[in-house]
């Protein structure tokens, strides 16, 4: 009985010890690589007309200058910018629907790299919740094209 007390209380310091968490240094982090981009949205926006008599352009609360700062703060925060290394003028052609929804981003020219990047801002103005005030032709609101111009470049950096 003794003995068995003795290799009871011998597991139960040897577990305690255990128990105690070493010191680590969490400040040193290594990347491999990183990604740094810069953003140049252009303005003026440009309207793609509809073949109407009274053709009034799909617009912004705060204007082009309130969806720009909006793009690009969406842009930094959601663009993966770790698959593709780009640089250069791309437009995209904004989708907006008769209720002010931006519907699709087609974004041009195709370069290497570029779907990647495309993808990213489909999903970069889908997230923008704050709608457009729709495009009217005599009167009704009418799907229609805006296109956004901007310089991009991406340079990835080892780390």
């Amino acid at each position: 009985m003794r003995t068995i007390l003795v290799f009871f209380a011998l597991c139960v310091a040897s577990f305690a010890g255990a128990q105690e968490l070493e010191d680590r240094d969490d400040s040193f982090i290594v990347e491999n690589n990183k990604n740094l981009f810069k953003i140049d949205i252009k303005e003026p926006f440009l309207q793609v007309a509809a073949k109407c008599n009274d053709f009034k352009p799909a617009s912004f609360e705060g204007g082009a200058s309130a969806y720009k700062s909006i793009l690009s703060k969406y842009m930094y925060t959601y663009l993966n910018a770790d698959f593709y290394t780009l640089s250069g003028d791309f437009t995209f052609s904004l989708i907006i629907d008769d209720k002010g929804k931006v519907i699709d981003a087609v974004g041009s020219p195709k370069v290497l790299h570029s779907e990647a990047f495309f993808d990213d801002m489909q999903y970069v103005v889908r997230r923008i919740k704050k709608t457009w005030n729709p495009a009217t032709c005599n009167g009704q609101p009418v799907k229609s094209e805006m296109r956004v111009r901007m310089n991009f470049s991406s340079l990835s950096v080892d780390m």
